[in-house]
This record gives structure tokens, sequence and C-alpha cells, in this order.
């Protein structure tokens, strides 16, 4: 069984890597002792502050850093990273000065396979560390943390041999730390030596009751593990007819990782829904549950869906990483023209705000990110969301619930006897919802909520299909903000190019002139794809006195965007357009999302 995530042999040659220079040139075979960087002795023993300011760092930001790492009780070299004194790189030569040892650029650095597997995944992790490739009768190891004086000793012991120690930036080696916990293997621990006959029959294993369950309770936490180690939004178990195939959406893309044999298939889908609360008898049905986890120290928590097959239940899992805590309206993406227009919608004291497009381009964390800033003492604000995806203090979050009879609708109803200022309805589904939405928005509340729109004009034009008086809308809505995300290219390897203008125009952009922009390359930090993290696209339809007048006539939808373009929204493939050339994405990226017209 094949999984994406095994490492290719990089040739025969002891004591080399492949090696990929910045800017995405691909690589030659280097011998390992040129990959390798010696530090500067003259700084070992100094503090990490100090090294880092004598390599370049702004005096100001490291103590910007210090306090940081101080009030919020994080590691200094992650506080460093974070504020943006220095990149993960710059951190890993710092501390590789300070302690005496060799700097490794892992994502330009590809770990050879034969010694990759000389130290187990389990240890790997423990002791954040990846064995690089052999000098001579030395193994030379990539490591995050060189303040552990033992970590040397320790090594060699596990490894029964010489090692060579070399600091590398945190998230290289925690990607390719990632590439090491092989799901095939838990697969195999997993199978059972013998097939099983079920006769047709997929009864499910009792996860509960005895060791035998062991073996698939370590599949599911490997899967898990690694979904969030490889910044996994949604885990996929899709059954095929002789197994089930696992895939994980990573910066909206899926991605096959590994197949699960049918034999392991019943008590794999039992042991998911029994860690989601869910019941294991019920098969025809589609349930949802949520689950709270912890995994290497990190909560996260997951959303669990099943859904009946033709070959057996599929369950898709959502997670969300506590840790990343709500995204500000400063790491949005929204341009500056963009970004005021929204800011002076979502301030004023009443009216709608909606924030469309598919599901997944990110509209709940734009209204998060209105709702951190709304949130003061002197506001009362009153959320309704299925689910509730993050927690925000001093605001009231109501989650939906079917069974106990709280719908979008009639909670809307309850929240507006709650005496609030501001409501969130997580999404309009439905006429009731957006009647009552609606007239919450005229009757002095603002009201933001998200609607499944391809742009934004068309949400008019969504409402009034659901049966809204377009008066009602014309009075109510006060912007629209449409948006997709697009991933965002990796920094490390990122490639210039020269586009020719024709080239470019064939593909649906306006452009005058040839321009310079990126294109995608991959290396080790970005798991090969040339991607790394994601950005908005964004268009902000501001409605005005004009528009409302054409909403009132029923005026069609190419009047209302000629109408927005005129008064300043730029469209997504605008804003797209922008970004690709400030070199954030890419022209494919771009057309990907946002499709070709």
């Amino acid at each position: 069984m094949k999984t994406v995530l095994d490492q290719p042999s990089l040739g025969a040659e002891e004591g080399t890597v492949e090696h990929a220079h910045p800017g995405g040139l691909d690589g030659e075979m280097l011998p390992l002792e040129r990959a390798l960087s010696s530090p500067r002795l003259e700084l070992a023993g100094m503090p990490l502050t100090e090294i880092l300011v004598a390599r370049g760092a702004e005096p100001q930001g490291v103590r910007d850093a210090v306090a940081a790492a101080r009030d919020r009780e994080l590691p200094l070299d992650r506080a460093v990273v974070e504020l943006g004194v220095a990149t993960g790189d710059g951190v890993a030569r710092a501390l590789a000065d300070r302690y005496g040892l060799d700097h490794l650029d892992l994502a330009h650095t590809q770990p050879d396979a034969s010694v990759t597997g000389i130290l187990s995944a389990d240890d790997a992790r423990t002791y954040q560390a990846v064995p690089v490739a052999r000098l001579g009768h030395e193994l030379v190891i990539a490591i995050a943390d060189p303040s552990n004086m033992l970590i040397a000793e320790d090594l060699a012991m596990l490894t029964r041999g010489a090692v060579r120690l070399a600091v590398a930036a945190r998230e290289d080696v925690q990607v390719r730390l990632a590439s090491l916990t092989h799901l095939d293997e838990a697969v195999k621990r997993a199978t059972p030596d013998a097939p099983t006959d079920t006769g047709g029959q997929d009864d499910a294993i009792d996860v509960r009751s005895g060791t035998e369950d062991a073996p698939v309770i370590n599949l599911v936490n490997t899967v898990l593990a690694q979904a969030i180690e490889r910044r996994a939004s949604d885990v996929h178990f899709s059954p095929l007819e002789h197994g089930m195939r696992v895939r994980f959406r990573i910066d909206g893309v899926l991605t096959e990782t590994a197949t699960v044999p049918k034999a392991l298939v019943p008590g794999l889908v039992s042991r998911l829904k029994v860690m989601a609360d869910l019941d294991i008898a019920e098969r025809r049905r589609s349930q949802d549950g949520r689950v709270s986890i912890t995994i290497d120290g990190r909560g996260v928590d997951l959303r669990a869906v099943t859904l009946p097959s033709v070959h057996g239940e599929a369950v898709i899992l959502r997670i969300l990483d506590r840790a990343d805590g709500v995204i500000t309206l400063d790491r949005l993406g929204m341009g500056i023209e963009d970004r005021s227009r929204f800011e002076a919608a979502f301030t004023k004291p009443y009216g709608a705000i909606l924030a469309t497009g598919p599901t997944g381009s990110g509209k709940s964390t734009s209204l998060y990110a209105a709702l951190q800033r709304l949130n003061t003492a002197d506001r009362h604000i009153v959320t309704i969301e299925d689910p509730v995806e993050r927690q925000l203090d001093g605001v009231t979050q109501v989650q939906v619930n079917t069974r106990a009879g709280v719908s979008f609708a009639n909670g809307l109803r309850s929240m507006m006897r709650a005496d609030p200022d501001v409501i969130m309805v997580g999404e309009i589904r439905d006429a009731e919802t957006a009647k009552i939405a609606v007239e919450s928005a005229l009757t002095g509340h603002l009201v933001l909520s998200t609607l499944h729109t391809n742009d934004a004009p068309t949400a008019v034009t969504r409402l009034l299909e659901m049966g809204v008086e377009p008066f009602l809308v014309a009075s109510a809505i006060d912007c629209v903000v449409a948006q997709r995300l697009a991933r965002s290219l990796c920094e490390t390897c990122k490639r210039p190019v020269r586009m020719p203008a024709e080239l470019v125009r064939q593909q649906g952009f306006v452009v005058d002139d040839d321009v310079d922009v990126f294109e995608a390359v991959g290396c080790g930090r970005c798991g090969d794809t040339g991607y790394r993290g994601r950005i908005g696209l964004y268009e902000v339809m501001v409605v005005d006195e004009e528009m409302r007048s054409m909403i009132v006539e029923r005026a069609p939808i190419d009047r209302i965007t000629a109408r927005a373009v005129a008064t300043g929204m730029a469209r997504l493939r605008d804003d797209g357009l922008r970004k690709v050339l400030s070199g954030r994405t890419s022209f494919a990226e771009v057309t990907r999302v946002t499709g070709d017209a």
C-alpha cells in the first residue's frame, strides 16, 4: 500500500542530500558538508536576544518579543517568529551559534530515506529530531531545540552510534516529522493476520471493550496526529468497495493519504463515532457531533459528520485548532480600500452585513474578525451558529440544536428578546430566517450573517428568491462581502517569472504590459506543493441609495453589478490579480478558485 507521505530514496551516495536553492532552483546533489553551515563561535554562550541583534534583528523588536513571550508564556523563539522579528530559519541559526552546533536548512534539504527509519517515529517526535544522512561514521540529526544538554547522549543511545546534531527551524522539523509518521505502518499493525469473513455484514467492532481494538485506536490517533501536523482543515474517510480512502484537505485541496483495508473499516468508523458521541448502531441516516482532544499538548476540537453511502458510512472531520485563535482584521488579507469599506459598514449601529461564498471560503472567519473588533463592554453581542466554531470571550454564543427545537429561526426570535446590540446568524438557510434577520436589521440591530452565493451582487437576488420583499432588502442591506480562499505561494521556494501580457489576457485578466510575478515550485517546507497557507480574495459591495432604488425595482443583476463596480467594488478576479502582482499567490491559483470568467 502506498501513501503520499513516503519519501523517495535520494541516491546511492552516502553523505549526500538533495539541495534546492532558495528561489526554487531545482537542486543538485551536494555533499552533506556543503549543506551544513558552521556556527559563529564568537557568539557561543551569549543570550539568544544578543545573538539575534548581532545577526541583524531590530533591538526593539527583540524586546517586544521578550515581553510577548513573558505575557503569553511562550518560548522566546516562537514569540520572535510570530512577531516577525526573525524567520524560523534565522532563529535556528541564532540557536546554533549559541550552542556551538551546525545549522541545517531543512526546507532545502531532503533527508536520506535510508536513515530516516533509524529513529522511531515516536522517539523522533519526543525529541523533535529528524535523521538526515550519514557523514562518515556519524549520523547527522536535525533538531529544533538544542537547549536539552542530554539530547546528544540520548539520541546516540537510541540510534546506537555516533551522532552529529544540527539545528533546524522548528516548523521545518515538524514538517519532516509528519513525513516520518507513516500511516501505512499503522494500517499494517491494525490489520488482522487473516482476513475475516463478515458474510456481507458490516458488524461494528465494539471499540470500548478489550485490547483487540487497540491497533484501530492507534490508527485513528495516528491519522489525527498527522492531519494536525500537516495543517489539514478536514479529514475525509471515504468508503470504497474494497476498503476506505483517507484524505486530508490541506490549504483547501484534498490529498489522498492512505487506504484502509475493508476488514478495518467497521472498527475505524465505530471508533470515530464513539469519539464524537454518536449512535454506533445508526447507519441509515446522517449524524453529527463534536469532540475535544489533546495532541502533543495542543487542544483541538473535531466536528464529525457521518454520511450513509453505497459502500458504507463516510466520516468527515473538521479540525479546529484552538491554538489558532480568531483571525483579526489585520490578517484577513483585505486590501486597504476593501477593508475600510467593510469596517465602515460593520461599525454602524444597525443594518445587515452579509458574507457570501461557497462552503469553506472563510465567511465565518471574516465575521468573527468583525465581532472581535465590535466586542466591547458597552455592546451585547449574541450569535446563533451551527456549530459554534470559535469561542469568543464576552459574546453569548448559542448552538443550533434541532433535537431540542433550537433552529436558526426560533433561536433568532429568542435572541431578539434578549436585548442584543449585535446579532450574528451563522447562516441564512431559509425564508423564515432571512425575513427575521432582515427585520432585525431594520429595528435598530446590527446583523451579521453568511449566505451561499457566487458573488456579492447575487446576494440581493438570493434574498428576493427566498421571498423577502424588495423594499425590506433594499432598506436592510448595507454591505455584502463575497470571498474565496486561494493558496499562498511558499515564501521559501517561489520563483520569479515574467508573463507575457497576451498569455495573461488569455486567462481572463486585464493587463496592458508583460508582468513580473511568481510561480509555485515546491520545497520541504511546503510539502513540495509550492504553496503554504491561504489568503482571501474579496469583493466588497456597499449598497448606496441608487442601488437601493434598483433593488426595489427588481433591476437585473447585471445593472446592480455595474453600479457596484462604478462605486468602487473590485471583482474577485481583480483582487486576485492584485495579489498575484504582489507575489502572494499565482495566476493558476486565482483561476482555480474564481473560475475562468
